[in-house]
């Protein structure tokens, strides 16, 4: 008997699908494992007029203890493509929910070198261009080409919006904090050899021993961003709550270079600005490594005070008791803000 493109749920509790293991219930749940099974979930909850919230690998979202009031659909489409072109560079296609470090391990592990520094992020490749995600040096605006969108206001796929038509910026692009755009599937563009991306990322250079613009054979480059994520507890272990989070809770806060805090590391960031690590601005507001937050059930983690964790047992509104915590000692140590980089769902900071 054929597999159904619309899976019953497994369940409608939406804590185990995240990396935070926290959130409430959604009142109906439908994973869709192809792009015209999310079409057609998206479709459905439209005409029920419905709530709906899009979840993929729950790595990047925290949900509110009271969950969804209506339809959750979860992104579940996978498969890449692989296409080599006529000079020598790859046009990789990929479906919305193939897990992102799968498509980078298997396009390493086929000699294909660009996405290796992108290693060990969790979540599912749709949100990739959403989030404009990025680590080590490299950002998915390096390689995207396009996307494939259903447009939920006018009923319509929009195949190939080009990367350029996507704002794409530090952390950001016109799709975050939107509904009305469903990612289905995402194209790159690889140079089609087994080395690295230039290794830009001066902790990754040292940790290769090589100079800044070096390149590695692509695997060598994955291994070494794996361990450095590992380290600090960016890569999920079920036995692990250090990795019992969303990742970096707060982005880096671009400043006027006259505001940046004294002795505080800066990197350029445009005309007049500079790009400051959060991580630096907590720890020298006093906020240590596995920081506490209410009642102890959730913490920063013991190996990175970015990552705002779960340690067993607590909540979404604990969790966000913490947040509060860490920027406004920010603030009124430095002066500056802290955006949240997770989506909020039903909740805010």
């Amino acid at each position: 008997m054929p597999v159904p493109d619309v899976l019953p749920p497994p369940t409608q509790r939406l804590a185990p699908l995240t990396t935070l293991r926290l959130g409430g219930p959604a009142r109906r749940f439908v994973e869709a494992t192809s792009a015209d099974a999310v079409v057609e979930a998206v479709r459905d909850a439209d005409a029920a007029a419905e709530p709906l919230l899009l979840l993929g690998g729950g790595s990047n979202v925290v949900i509110a203890d009271q969950g969804w009031p209506g339809t959750v659909v979860r992104v579940a489409n996978t498969g890449h493509a692989v296409e080599r072109r006529p000079d020598g560079s790859v046009l990789l296609t990929v479906e919305a929910g193939s897990d992102w470090d799968e498509v980078v391990a298997a396009c390493v592990a086929d000699g294909l070198g660009g996405l290796e520094c992108l290693s060990g992020i969790p979540g599912r490749t749709g949100a990739t261009p959403v989030q404009n995600v990025g680590a080590y040096g490299v950002e998915v605006a390096d390689l995207l080409v396009d996307v494939d969108l259903y447009d939920r206001r006018t009923g319509a796929v929009r195949a190939g919006v080009p990367a350029a038509d996507l704002a794409l910026a530090y952390r950001t692009s016109v799709l975050k904090g939107r509904d009305d755009a469903v990612v289905l599937r995402v194209r790159f563009a690889l140079p089609g050899t087994g080395v690295s991306a230039p290794i830009r990322y001066p902790e990754l250079a040292r940790t290769l021993g090589v100079e800044p613009g070096a390149q590695v054979p692509a695997a060598v480059a994955r291994d070494a961003v794996l361990d450095l994520r590992r380290g600090k507890g960016m890569v999920l272990d079920a036995d692990d709550h250090d990795t019992w989070s969303a990742g970096s809770f707060f982005t880096n806060p671009v400043l006027p270079a006259g505001q940046v805090p004294p002795d505080a590391p800066r990197f350029p960031a445009g005309p007049g600005t500079a790009k400051v690590p959060a991580a630096w601005l907590i720890e020298h507001a006093g906020f240590r490594r596995g920081h506490p937050g209410p009642g102890g059930r959730v913490a920063l983690s013991g190996k990175h005070v970015l990552a705002l964790t779960n340690r067993g047992g607590g909540t979404t509104t604990e969790l966000l008791a913490l947040a509060r915590e860490v920027r406004d000692g920010v603030r009124s140590q430095w002066g500056v803000p802290l955006s949240p980089e997770p989506v909020l769902v039903g909740c805010r900071v």
